[in-house]
C-alpha cells in the first residue's frame, strides 16, 4: 500500500518564492510581493511543474457569462482546465467569474460545497478589494484548513462590462495579497 504523506511548505525565506502566481498579466500586482513566483503570458504557465501552492488566474472570456462576445485564441478555454489541475496537484486557488461554466464541465463543487480532492468554492466580490466594480468571483480551493476574513460592506457601483480590458482583468493588490495568504495556508496529500 503506498504511503500517504503531507506536504506543508515551511514559510519562505527573503528571497524565496512561497507560491506560484500562473497566468498573471505582465504588469501584475504580484510582481510586487517578493514571495510570489508569477508566471505571465511570456513564461507560459504552462511549463510550471514545480510544488509551491498556485494562485491561478487563467483567462475567463470563453468561460464567463459574456462568452458569447468574447473570441478566444485556439487552446485557451484549455488553460482553465490545466489551471484546475494544477490546484489540485500542488494546493492553492483557482479565481474565475462566478458563474463560470468551467463549474459545469468539470463538476466543481458550487459555492459552499466540497467535492472528493477536498476541494471546495468559496464566492467573494473583488469590490470588497478593492476593485472599481463588484466583479463577483468564485474561488475553487485545494488544502487551505481555513479561508482568512473576507472583507464586507457597500459595493462599488462600477460595472466591469464597461471597463477596458486592462481594468476589467487587474487583481486589486489587497486581493493578490489575501491570495497570497490563502494560498500560503495549503497543504495536498500525495500518494507517495
Amino acid at each position: 500500500m503506498a504511503r500517504k504523506t503531507y506536504y506543508r511548505f515551511a514559510p519562505a525565506q527573503p528571497g524565496e518564492s512561497a507560491v506560484a502566481v500562473l497566468f498573471a498579466r505582465e504588469r501584475s500586482e504580484y510582481f510586487s510581493l517578493p514571495e510570489c513566483d508569477v508566471w505571465p503570458r511570456s513564461r507560459d504557465a504552462r511549463n510550471y511543474a514545480g510544488h509551491l501552492p498556485v494562485i491561478a488566474h487563467p483567462p475567463c472570456r470563453g468561460w464567463g457569462r459574456l462568452r458569447h462576445l468574447a473570441k478566444p485564441v485556439v487552446g485557451e478555454r484549455h488553460l482553465a482546465i490545466f489551471a484546475v489541475e494544477q490546484v489540485r496537484r500542488c494546493g492553492g486557488v483557482l479565481e474565475h467569474p462566478a458563474g463560470s461554466t468551467l463549474w459545469d464541465v468539470l463538476s466543481l463543487p458550487r459555492p459552499g460545497d466540497s467535492d472528493l480532492v477536498g476541494g471546495r468554492t468559496v464566492s467573494v466580490y473583488q469590490g470588497h478589494f478593492g476593485h472599481r466594480a463588484p466583479k463577483h468571483t468564485w474561488l475553487y480551493i485545494v488544502g487551505a484548513p481555513s479561508i482568512p476574513p473576507i472583507p464586507d460592506g457597500p459595493l462599488p457601483e462600477g460595472r466591469v462590462e464597461l471597463m477596458g480590458q486592462q481594468e476589467r482583468e487587474r487583481t486589486p493588490l489587497l486581493f493578490a495579497r489575501w491570495l497570497v495568504e490563502l494560498a500560503k495556508s495549503c497543504e495536498v496529500l500525495h500518494g507517495a
